[in-house]
Order: structure tokens, then C-alpha cells, then sequence
């Protein structure tokens, strides 16, 4: 499993409210995206770096996720242009489940 993690400098913080919103309606763009297990919006708590934690299958599938229009979407978006930085997850606990997962 890769985790991908995504941050962005904005020009303004943002209010958690005003995350939010906006959040909200980009989520509908990563909904049935293949490889993808999760999504976690970010906004650091004085509202300066906003971002997202991603939960994919592979590294290719992420990779095809970060392209030029991508980055070209989060800065028309947020006007900040995007980092992301790749791990390897070996080992993931799940507390709702209850199980702890290999890959």
C-alpha cells in the first residue's frame, strides 16, 4: 500500500468552515478514482497549509493521480502549487475494524 501525502502554502488561511466547503466540493472528484482506498482532507490548525492524505493500492495508481492537470487544478483552486510526497505502508491498524492489515 502507498500512502501519498499532498501540502500546499495558501495565500490566505483559510476558517475550518471555509475548509470545509471547499473540501466538500472537490470530494466528488476522487470518488470511483482506481487505485484509490481513501481520501483525508488536511488543514493545519492555523489554517495556512491545507493538503490531503491518500490511501492507494499501488504507487503507479497514485502516480497516474498527480499529473500536470492535477497540479494545474489545485492551483487554480487554492492558488498554491502542490507538494507530494510518497510512503510505503507495510503494516496499517484499523481500530473500527478491528484488524490489522499486511501488504
Amino acid at each position: 500500500m502507498i500512502i501519498a501525502m499532498t501540502a500546499f502554502s495558501l495565500p490566505k488561511p483559510l476558517t475550518r468552515e471555509e475548509a470545509r466547503t471547499i473540501f466538500l466540493s472537490t470530494a466528488p472528484t476522487y470518488q470511483d478514482v482506481p487505485g484509490l482506498l481513501q481520501k483525508h482532507y488536511v488543514l493545519s490548525e492555523d489554517g495556512g497549509t491545507a493538503g490531503g492524505v491518500y490511501v492507494w493500492a499501488s504507487r503507479a495508481q497514485a502516480e497516474a493521480m498527480y499529473t500536470p492537470a492535477w497540479r494545474a487544478f489545485v492551483r487554480g483552486k487554492y492558488g498554491a502549487e502542490p507538494s507530494v510526497t510518497y510512503f510505503y505502508s507495510p503494516v496499517m491498524v484499523d481500530n473500527v475494524a478491528q484488524k490489522v492489515f499486511t501488504y
